[in-house]
């Protein structure tokens, strides 16, 4: 499905005839097993055709795919892992069931997986121990923690140089973790909602958007600026129930907001610079009967610069995935600079030793004249972690045992302590 823009950016029309494509993923929440199709044209597959990525032993949470190797997919789940699976070059010949890293040192449910955008094989993860790490995927390695959370974090962004995370938590705040420092650099409240919300990186500029639930269980965003830690502007959207997933083209500084159980993507331009509301300008809509299940987006390098395709969405509903294809329109059949300006490469900016000890560094890029040739770099050398449970011993299960009693018996007696003493404030309170 093909979207034109205007070069007003303005409102789409179309649809033209089905593009060809691959299938790829967003963030969803999934049962185990995941299933990952790459189907070379449109159309069904049978289920005895979708080959399965198996290995987690709990529902799959959030996914994403290697910005440096479209071959490497991580994973992470209920099981209190993440897991790094390798898509073999010449494609599926059946399921995957052994992955080429295990991440273990989360002690609950592991709820985000965000690859570092400038290293290769660095990896965020956050769970519902309310800790942020870092790790090195080749080595399976836990180099970094970030505490200061306070409730369950539901989303992580990388800035644009990798420097930083953003993220959004179950409390209501928005927090910018400095990961190499190890700690929780700028807290703002986000939204007053007890509803999921998102936090994301604005492209190449200080600034973060958060995405969630207002008062009267209204949905809004707000945008923050980083330098001088305040809220810019907070707008509200519609009362709909919908968690709001946003998706941020930093080449063109437009910003897609696609709601869960929405027929309609609505989509902006950002203005850096201005001041209020006046940051952020509606441009139009998607508007679809099917309601969105999911989304994601494709990396910029991936458009087809012959049709000036500047964003590609994917939009998932109950029965299909739909490629959503935005595309300015112009007379002219030669390259145009102007819409497509050297775009992330596939290519790291740093080694990962150089990152951790402080360094940093923008983005590698790479003019899209003549189409995306990828790079011919060769992939990870993964030193596998045992992940496999060790068999206890009587002995073994006797104190292990005895540990866990003794722990129980502990909280049980936290709790008739509390109880005691709900009730005599009770009885205080009745006796006013």
């Amino acid at each position: 499905m093909v979207f034109v823009l205007p070069k007003t950016l303005g409102t789409p029309t179309g649809p033209p005839p089905h593009p060809n494509g691959s299938v790829w993923p967003g963030t969803l929440l999934v049962e185990e097993p995941l299933v990952f199709s790459m189907p070379k044209k449109p159309g069904k597959l049978e289920p005895t055709q979708v080959p399965l990525i198996s290995g987690h032993k709990g529902a799959v949470l959030d996914l994403e795919f290697d910005p440096f190797s479209d071959s490497l997919l991580a994973t992470c789940s209920e099981d209190c892992t993440a897991k790094i699976w390798q898509i073999p070059d010449d494609g599926f010949k059946g399921h995957i069931t052994e992955s080429v890293q295990t991440l273990k040192g989360h002690k609950r449910k592991v709820g985000c997986v965000k690859y570092n955008p400038i290293v290769r094989n660095v990896l965020a993860t956050a769970a519902q121990d309310y800790e942020v790490v870092v790790w090195d995927i080749e080595t399976g390695s836990q180099k970094l923690k970030a505490e200061g959370h306070t409730a369950i974090i539901q989303s992580l962004d990388w800035n644009y140089n990798g420097s930083l995370i953003v993220s959004n938590a179950k409390d209501k705040m928005a927090r910018v973790v400095d990961p190499r420092q190890q700690k929780v650099a700028l807290s703002v409240e986000s939204h007053v909602g007890v509803k999921g919300g998102r936090a994301i990186w604005l492209g190449k500029h200080d600034m973060f958007l958060t995405v969630g639930f207002g008062k009267n269980a209204m949905r809004e965003f707000k945008i923050f600026d980083l330098t001088a830690a305040k809220e810019i502007t907070c707008q509200n959207l519609d009362n709909s129930a919908g968690i709001v997933m946003p998706f941020y083209d930093e080449d063109s500084d437009l910003l897609f907001l696609a709601g869960k159980g929405d027929g309609a993507i609505r989509y902006y331009e950002v203005v850096p610079g201005a001041e209020g509301n006046s940051i952020i300008e509606p441009i139009s809509a998607f508007k679809s009967n099917d309601p969105t299940a999911a989304a994601c987006s494709l990396p910029r390098r991936s458009c087809d610069v012959s049709v000036n395709e500047i964003i590609r969405l994917y939009k998932v509903t109950k029965q299909k995935i739909v490629p959503l294809q935005f595309q300015v329109p112009r007379k002219s059949d030669l390259f145009q600079d102007d819409l497509f300006p050297p775009c992330r490469s596939d290519e790291p900016a740093l080694e990962k030793d150089a990152w951790f000890a402080g360094e940093n560094a923008t983005p590698k890029t790479k003019s899209l004249e003549g189409g995306f040739v990828a790079s011919t770099s060769s992939g990870p050398s993964f030193k596998k972690v045992d992940d496999s449970e060790k068999e206890l011993t009587p002995a073994e299960l006797k104190k292990e045992n005895e540990t866990l009693s003794k722990r129980v018996a502990y909280l049980e007696a936290e709790i008739a302590k509390k109880d005691a003493h709900i009730a005599d404030l009770e009885a205080k309170l009745a006796a006013k």
